[in-house]
């Protein structure tokens, strides 16, 4: 069908894998500019696709990857693209973005994305090619790791699934280079349908609006991110293992399955030791100059180096002191294709119930060859593997410990202990995914990990921050931009000087205080910020790209609509307000050494978040915000 629009190339595979017949899912412009691209294109696919209950392991649920408007079009930090599908962890929305190749060469070898339908008879792989698709037989892949079997596909943009996704473990990942789908098991949907793996290969270049003009945004962005002392100077040096330290200082680092948040041996797992002595070089995403990545030694091989998430849950969540340990843990992992935020709640989880007596597993805390054992036996799904491939939540539903299972609507939490931030607790609660730092708006880098900070106690200015920050990154991932590059809406001169402790405190007073102005004022963003930012360029880079209508306000809106979205498909599986909570460890379990009654109080933070998004006391959009969002097609939900 093609699109007026440019920097799309208008095409998108759809490909029932039952039948192998090879056709175009057609989507019109309306839904380029109501959705733009990425995770929220995707959402719409799959609510117009899937009737609510399906199997997400059946045939008939779908898999969606899609790309964003600037994939492929020289923008920094662009190599982004989501896979999506209904959740076999959750039962509700799945997706997972990735900094790998596949995205990037999908485009030039003629598409946007990829519509995924049925089962192949047996283990296949596609090669796409020049506008071009071919089904594969993948016996020979069938077994290998994701590493060696994108070493097998040769040239061009790769993805694979490894052991775990062929044994359908439900928290399995995606890998494109080193590069991890890692959240909501989007390896098992790959695995359920026998598609190991995929490579792209193409000449076609992206068409631009304003080539000229997007040359000169595109400059100016690169010279920003290079230039920031957030994404030129700390990230690179640390990448996100700069939080270890701090996160830890702050009592919010998650130490033996969540039961507090400060670890004694934090210096031996901290981002400072493994950059000093373990780091060979810096590495990145394709297209990103930020660097943020790391590069390791394991058995004389340099790959990827764990990131905060994995110091944090296979660390000091597990008790575990050992880098090298984690170091290999990470490498592991991702051969295997599991997620490391999933197993590491899973691993801490499966030791306090055994600690407590209740599932003699012979997992303990600080045990490193307990834990490596039960890593690989979690992939094949044999030993205590078979129980621990199962998940936070199915496994406090056979065993106990329901209220220390760190898990929100069968997502494992991610590295951040809510109780010393509670609005990162609150993005927990109502993150479309379940429990994710990411979806839920990352509000804990204005409570305890940026520059100018929220007082991360005080409740009543969460909401708004959530949704405001929600909003936003959603519509960078939708663009297929990197998260990190909204580190710079910060005037590096602002950034440098809330370094300072007395100007931190001051910042922190001020923007917690004018709380109420900043309701009034965040809420008009979406509609009467008709402008271009010099420090957030995305929407103007869209717009130079695609000739879309774009601004910060119909940025903002896009965020907003994206989100609502969101929430509709979950609703229409059935997951509700009852949904938007957290484990009762953090809603009833004060946190050691957090002051008094240091929970997470989200029934004072959920009624406002709701009437903020236009949404009904029970988290069901209104018919007038459906409106307001041109989501009229919904109404009929709304209505009952």
């Amino acid at each position: 069908m093609g699109s007026r629009y440019k920097a799309y190339t208008g095409k998108i595979l759809d490909i029932d894998l039952s039948t192998g017949k090879v056709g175009e899912y057609v989507v019109d412009d309306r839904d380029r500019e109501r959705f733009v691209g990425g995770r929220y294109l995707s959402t719409k696919i799959l609510w117009d696709c899937l009737e609510p209950g399906v199997d997400p392991l059946g045939p008939e649920n779908i898999c969606v990857i899609m790309t964003g408007p600037l994939t492929g079009t020289g923008a920094p930090s662009s190599s982004r693209y989501d896979i999506s599908a209904k959740s076999p962890l959750t039962g509700g929305l799945g997706h997972s973005n990735s900094g790998g190749n596949f995205g990037l060469h999908l485009k030039r070898a003629g598409f946007d994305g990829i519509v995924l339908r049925g089962r192949a008879k047996n283990p296949v792989y596609l090669e796409i090619e020049n506008n071009s698709v071919s089904i594969l037989d993948a016996a020979h892949l069938w077994g290998k790791d994701t590493q060696q079997t994108q070493e097998a596909l040769g040239a061009g943009g790769t993805l694979a699934i490894g052991p775990a996704g062929e044994n359908l473990v439900p928290f399995a990942t995606v890998a494109s280079q080193e590069r991890a789908h890692g959240r909501t098991g989007m390896g098992a949907v790959l695995g359920s349908k026998n598609v190991k793996a995929m490579v792209a290969r193409g000449k076609n270049k992206v068409e631009i609006a304003q080539p000229e003009a997007y040359k000169q945004c595109v400059r100016q962005w690169m010279d920003l991110l290079k230039g920031h002392p957030s994404t030129g100077r700390d990230l690179p040096a640390f990448g996100t293992a700069i939080f270890v330290n701090p996160l830890n200082e702050h009592n919010a680092l998650p130490t033996r399955n969540f039961s507090k948040g400060r670890f004694e041996d934090v210096q031996a797992i901290s981002g400072e030791r493994l950059a000093h002595e373990f780091m060979v070089k810096n590495t990145g995403c394709v297209t990103c100059p930020i660097r943020c990545g790391r590069v390791v030694e394991v058995d004389g091989k340099q790959v990827k180096g764990p990131e905060y998430e994995i110091l944090s849950l296979m660390g000091s969540n597990l008790g575990v002191a050992d880098l090298s340990a984690i170091i290999r843990w990470n490498y592991e992992l991702d051969l295997l294709g599991l997620d490391t935020i999933s197993t590491g709640n899973i691993l801490g989880f499966a030791a306090e119930l055994n600690e407590k007596g209740l599932w003699k597993n012979g997992l303990e805390f600080g045990n490193v060859e307990a834990f490596s054992r039960a890593i690989s036996q979690i992939a094949s799904r044999k030993g205590i593997g078979a129980d621990l491939a199962l998940g936070v939540k199915a496994l406090s539903e056979k065993y106990g410990g329901k209220d220390f299972a760190a898990h929100v609507k069968g997502l494992e939490v991610p590295a951040y202990e809510p109780r010393s931030c509670v609005g990162h607790g609150l993005g927990y609660a109502v993150a479309p995914r379940g429990a994710c730092h990411l979806d839920g708006g990352y509000l804990v880098y204005f409570e305890l990990t940026g520059p100018a900070t929220l007082n991360p106690r005080h409740f009543k200015s969460k909401p708004t921050w959530a949704i405001f920050a929600q909003n936003l990154l959603g519509a960078i991932s939708a663009g297929g931009n990197c998260l990190f590059t909204s580190w710079t809406a910060l005037h590096p001169v602002l950034y440098s000087l809330a370094k300072s402790k007395p100007l931190s405190f001051a910042l922190e007073t001020l923007m917690t205080a004018a709380w109420p102005v900043t309701d009034r004022a965040l809420a008009a963003a979406s509609s009467t910020a008709k402008v271009d930012l010099p420090f957030l360029p995305h929407p103007k880079a869209i717009r130079l790209a695609t000739g879309l209508d774009m601004d910060l306000a119909r940025f903002i809106r896009l965020g907003e609509r994206g989100s609502t979205m969101d929430k509709l498909f979950n609703l229409r599986e059935g997951i509700g307000r009852a949904d938007d909570t957290l484990p009762g460890r953090f809603l009833k379990e004060s946190l050691p050494d957090g002051g008094k009654n240091a929970v997470v109080p989200l029934s004072d933070m959920l009624p406002k978040y709701y009437r903020l998004r236009g949404w009904d006391k029970n988290g069901v959009p209104t018919l007038k915000t459906l409106k307001k969002l041109d989501l009229g097609f919904a109404a009929d939900m709304a209505a009952s």
